[in-house]
């Protein structure tokens, strides 16, 4: 129960005629009687802060909560580990997009066609290599095709690959203006490198030149929009 203080006077005379002293009283609050002003506005001052410190809190555990999405194996990560690994995360990202920048052109504005072969073990291309167990009987092939972005174009190059005899153990695509680069690193299933590389090149280069030819003339609207985003750049 709160108390107030009240001053209560009261005077005694002396002997010699001299005077009065003042005590202050404690005083109860009785109940349902209100609380001073002063107190009021600390306890509505303390329940915004608690409040406030609530939401914050609450804040904080959501995006945490995202983290942990976006991390494989981090659910019983605390949080200093899984701000690391995000950190590591982002740094990893980082570096692969400079890769790609590095690695993949611009689309052209005419359909286009490279193969490049591994040839004579010359490692040309190692990561792959090191991704399959470093199987020497591996023949690996870079193919670049650049051609009409359109839905199904994936799926039939997958085919064209397929036909051949040929598995993709890595892709980078670009998309820019309705023109799509496609660069795939490719390797023959059978692992034969006796073939006759001329052959198989050619073969290649049909294939992948009728999926690039196959998509609808670019329209005005692909061609304006390209030249829009190379301005941009």
């Amino acid at each position: 129960m709160a108390e107030c203080f009240a001053s209560s006077s009261w005077s005694e005379e002396g002997r010699d005629g001299s005077s009065c002293s003042s005590l202050m009283a404690p005083l109860r609050l009785l109940p349902g009687q209100a609380k001073p002003a002063s107190e009021a506005r600390d306890s509505a001052a303390l329940r915004i802060h608690s409040e406030a410190e609530r939401r914050r809190r609450e804040r904080i555990n959501a995006h945490l909560s995202t983290l942990r999405r976006m991390i494989p194996n981090s659910t019983k990560m605390d949080k200093a580990s899984l701000l690391g690994r995000v950190v590591d995360h982002l740094k990893d990202l980082k570096r692969r997009a400079l890769d790609v920048d590095g690695t993949i052109a611009i689309p052209a504005e005419v359909n286009e066609v490279d193969v490049e072969f591994d040839a004579g073990h010359q490692h040309a291309f190692p990561e792959e290599e090191e991704e399959e167990g470093d199987d020497d009987d591996k023949l690996y092939i870079k193919a670049s095709v650049c051609c009409d972005d359109r839905p199904d174009l994936l799926e039939e190059l997958s085919d064209a690959f397929r036909r051949l005899g040929l598995r993709a153990v890595r892709a980078d695509m670009m998309t820019l203006g309705g023109r799509s680069r496609n660069v795939f690193v490719l390797f023959l299933k059978d692992g034969d490198r006796s073939v006759c590389l001329s052959s198989l090149n050619r073969s290649i280069r049909e294939t992948l030149g009728r999926v690039a030819s196959s998509g609808a003339p670019q329209s005005n609207v692909f061609v304006s929009r390209r030249r829009k985003a190379m301005r941009s750049h």
